[in-house]
């Protein structure tokens, strides 16, 4: 399994290498406070964001993440972030997280297209035989939108982080295996259709 820098390109997003040149677009759309409510270490400046995107570079070094921005096809404008995290080549596993959208592109089938996009690389070119993706117990909007991509709840992690407001956060677990990949794909795509 060899993970490295690629674009995946939809209809309407393209997910492309992050690199510090996304950092002025994502910090024009990405500072909004309800954006990092669950997530541990929340963005709230240009110099958090400069920071967060140095975290996720790092982590590419290292071969343990592969992070993307999220480019709206139609303008060109950096619209969010997400990355393959915990890279396991040995056991041909990825995640799927560390995702964010702009509040004026959320519920527009961004998300849904480029979480597509990275499950049919996953699976149809890195050769993956399971995904995984998590999220706080408390986020019933994600727990929703993972369940209705496809993917199976496997459990709660209980006081699995220490979020940056001192909270100790659950995580829920849920994948995606390579023999249910068809019928999820199949599922996502008639979601994308217009």
């Amino acid at each position: 399994m060899n993970v490295v820098p690629v674009t995946l390109e939809g209809r309407h997003v393209r997910l492309e290498p992050l690199s510090q040149a996304h950092q002025a677009g994502l910090s024009t759309v990405g500072l909004d406070e309800q954006l990092w409510r669950w997530i541990p270490t929340p963005v709230r400046t240009r110099e958090e964001m400069s920071a967060y995107i140095a975290t996720a570079l790092d982590e590419q070094a290292r071969g343990v993440s592969l992070p993307f921005a999220l480019i709206e096809k139609s303008d060109g404008r950096a619209i969010g972030c997400t990355r393959y995290g915990n890279i396991d080549s040995a056991h041909h596993r990825v995640e799927i997280g560390w995702t964010w959208v702009a509040p004026a592109w959320q519920r527009t089938g961004v998300n849904t297209e480029a979480r597509y996009l990275l499950l049919l690389h996953a699976f149809e070119t890195l050769g993956c035989i399971r995904v995984e993706l998590k999220t706080d117990s408390l986020n019933e909007k994600s727990r929703a939108a993972i369940l209705r991509i496809g993917a199976r709840e496997e459990g709660t992690f209980r006081n699995h982080m220490i979020t940056a407001s001192g909270r100790i956060r659950h995580t829920v677990y849920f994948s995606i295996l390579d023999s249910e990949w068809p019928t999820v794909k199949s599922r996502l795509q008639t979601m994308l259709l217009p």
